[in-house]
């Protein structure tokens, strides 16, 4: 494992929601690299076999690339997009022909690139696809999408996050912590008073300078013909030419010592998160060599980890103990990440949850223990 990435960890940012009295082709991309060449780019895994057909195109562009007091309008936009209308279809109208077709349509923005994915079998590919190419070339842009998509952002934001998801709300404040000040550390989703601020035409103009030529990736996997890649090829070329800039980024803050947020909420039990920014991405070696001693320390919901043998298995202390070399967001009810979110900047991080009150600081002291022992004696043969 590599020591000084660990070591770092060890006096990381904690973010801890506690209970309060009784009354939170891969792509692989670097600072210094440009968004894409001057036309589309595609990514194509072809199965002969497979009646389905899985689109996904992908701009470059995200949650970074907000401005200043409208944080949340590449998910506005993205969202309007692709639960909207086009040009002649109301998004009822798209909805209903997508029903009989058992197909989806869904977006997916995210920090540094925005994903919409389209899933339909191959006997309705060539209706599908004309949909899908729509949807994302000549969106509606109707008012009742925006509104629709707003309010359940917000929601998502101000009633789930706040309300009902301790462990994703220990998550984000953690992620505000250790990313304090960068562009990086407000939530992806954006926040209420962004949203609020938000109107249409800004969507309107984020969708006109981001969706161009040299911005975008076509990726297909499944039992389609070669004529359907030539004629996204031919389709997403008629996009406006260009490749729009880049949001830099900044390093993140220095964290000195071991730096402690509290969250407190009225709760039964205590959410743990803790990390460290890493500048370790799947672009570099050490990625690979990371990739196995985080398995033994603590792989998604498995009984893979250290971490969960010693504080679940041995002194039943919570339900889950892991760790992550990268961004984890769960694909579904799996054990693996949601593929394409590519990002420049990563961090270390374990999650412990949840946990009883009574337990929260042992909790605390064991995984940074088990964490310590890993980085001054690493694995061992048995356990490599």
């Amino acid at each position: 494992m590599n020591r000084a990435v660990a070591r770092r960890a060890l006096v990381g940012a904690l973010a801890i929601l506690t209970a309060g009295a009784p009354h939170a082709k891969e792509m692989t991309m670097k600072k210094g690299t440009t968004r894409g060449e001057a036309a589309p780019k595609t990514s194509l895994l072809p199965s002969p076999s497979s009646p389905l057909v899985t689109f996904r195109v992908q701009f470059h562009a995200g949650a970074v690339d907000d401005p200043a007091g409208k944080e949340g309008l590449n998910t506005l936009t993205a969202m309007t997009i692709g639960e909207g209308g086009t040009a002649k279809l109301t998004y009822r109208e798209v909805v209903d022909r997508l029903y009989p077709m058992a197909a989806s349509i869904q977006a997916q923005p995210d920090r540094e690139v925005t994903t919409f994915i389209g899933e339909t079998h191959r006997d309705h590919l060539e209706a599908f696809y004309r949909l899908f190419a729509d949807v994302l070339r000549t969106p509606r842009f109707d008012p009742a999408d925006f509104s629709r998509s707003r309010d359940l952002i917000l929601a998502a934001l101000q009633t789930n996050l706040r309300g009902n998801d301790d462990e994703n709300l220990g998550k984000e404040a953690l992620n505000g912590f250790i990313y304090q000040g960068h562009p990086c550390g407000r939530p992806d989703l954006g926040t209420v008073q962004g949203l609020k601020a938000i109107t249409l035409e800004d969507v309107r103009k984020h969708y006109a300078a981001l969706c161009r030529q040299g911005n975008v990736t076509l990726g297909v996997a499944g039992g389609y013909r070669e004529e359907l890649i030539e004629a996204m090829r031919a389709d997403f070329s008629s996009l406006p030419e260009g490749t729009p800039p880049r949001a830099e980024l900044p390093p993140p803050r220095p964290i000195k010592g071991m730096e402690i947020l509290f969250v407190e909420k009225p709760a039964q039990a205590t959410a743990i998160s803790m990390g460290y920014p890493i500048d370790v991405t799947r672009a570099d070696k050490d990625f690979y060599p990371l990739m196995v001693a985080n398995s033994y320390l603590g792989e998604h919901r498995t009984f893979n980890g250290r971490l969960m043998n010693a504080m679940r298995g041995e002194r039943g202390l919570n339900y889950g103990d892991y760790s992550y070399i990268e961004t984890f967001l769960q694909d579904g009810g799996t054990t693996l990440p949601l593929p394409s979110i590519p990002r420049r900047q990563q961090d270390f991080t374990i999650w412990i949850r949840p946990v009883p009150r009574a337990n929260a600081l042992f909790a605390l002291r064991q995984a940074t223990r088990e964490l310590r022992t890993l980085v001054d004696k690493g694995l061992s043969a048995e356990d490599f």
